[in-house]
């Protein structure tokens, strides 16, 4: 099926884009990466009467660090993400970007327009949602900076107003004696996954410093597993522990029976993601060497 017809509008700038939407009010609709947007649009699920293209925008697919913060342009692929050097100095992202969907996807979606999706079947936003992040914004007013927990509001809802997008995503360099790892479950390569795992831990000695757990495919938005985080938190992490913090994870999941499986099954899959996900975490704080790679079915 073919897309309802619409005009279209090169933006040359991020401010010329905010003022695009502005103007065209709610028939607007950005194109980033598109391959959320354009199957919708061949569906007919999505119908804007205006498409503001970011592509011609120089500038703003990059990948670099400032200080103790990796910043990522609005419009970094996920494939420049996953072969970046910089950007695998926190392995868990390296993990997000290179288990998303396929080659073809990875080459053409983005992480600013992930983000923007806020769909719950996503990556991104369970992977950041473990580290310190904040998305950078810019509308017609000005520029802000929101923490990623703020900017996400609901499934396919953030705090973007009708006429900003985002800018930029920060990540603070985690300390010293951190690691993270990022598994999801999936069918096969292309799809979304039926349930996801993130977690991020700093040791200090043999304890563990602080930890971050997310759960994604399992709620409306990314689910932080407070209760397991708290029983981890301080401890020298034992098998017994993970085991806790697993079940805790099947707690806290909110998952909808669907064509992946019964909500009872996601429980369980998020709880053996977060084992697993927690033990390939501390190996990569305590220095280790590991590849981690999602598991399909």
């Amino acid at each position: 099926m073919y897309p309802q017809a619409f005009t279209y509008h090169r933006a040359s700038s991020l401010k010329e884009a905010a003022t695009l939407l502005s103007q065209l009010g709610e028939g607007g609709k950005l194109l980033a990466g598109g391959q959320s947007l354009i199957p919708l649009m061949k569906l007919r699920f999505a119908n804007p009467a205006h498409l503001v293209d970011l592509n011609f925008v120089d500038g703003i697919s990059y990948v670099q660090q400032k200080n103790d913060s990796l910043h990522f342009g609005a419009l970094a692929r996920h494939a420049e993400i996953e072969k970046s050097p910089t950007a695998a100095k926190i392995p868990i992202l390296h993990d997000c970007a290179a288990g998303i969907a396929d080659v073809q996807v990875r080459n053409r979606g983005t992480i600013g327009g992930s983000l923007a999706e806020a769909d719950p079947s996503g990556d991104w936003a369970t992977v950041l949602l473990t580290l310190c992040c904040e998305v950078r914004c810019i509308g017609v007013t000005g520029e802000r900076s929101l923490k990623l927990s703020e900017f996400l509001k609901d499934a396919y809802t953030t705090s973007l107003a009708s006429d900003e997008l985002v800018s930029e995503v920060v990540v603070k360099v985690p300390q010293e004696n951190s690691g993270g790892a990022y598994i999801a479950f999936k069918r096969a390569a292309p799809v979304y996954p039926t349930a996801s795992a993130a977690v991020q831990v700093s040791l200090e000695g043999d304890r563990c410093r602080e930890i971050a757990i997310a759960l994604g495919c399992v709620g409306l938005l990314p689910i932080r597993v407070r209760e397991g985080e708290s029983l981890l938190r301080g401890q020298q992490i034992t098998p017994k522990l993970i085991e806790s913090a697993a079940e805790a994870a099947r707690a806290a999941a909110d998952p909808q029976q669907d064509m992946r499986g019964s909500a009872d099954y996601k429980r369980q899959l998020v709880g053996a993601l977060v084992k697993r996900a927690t033990e390939a975490a501390l190996r990569r704080a305590r220095g280790q060497q590991v590849e981690v790679s999602h598991i399909y079915a």
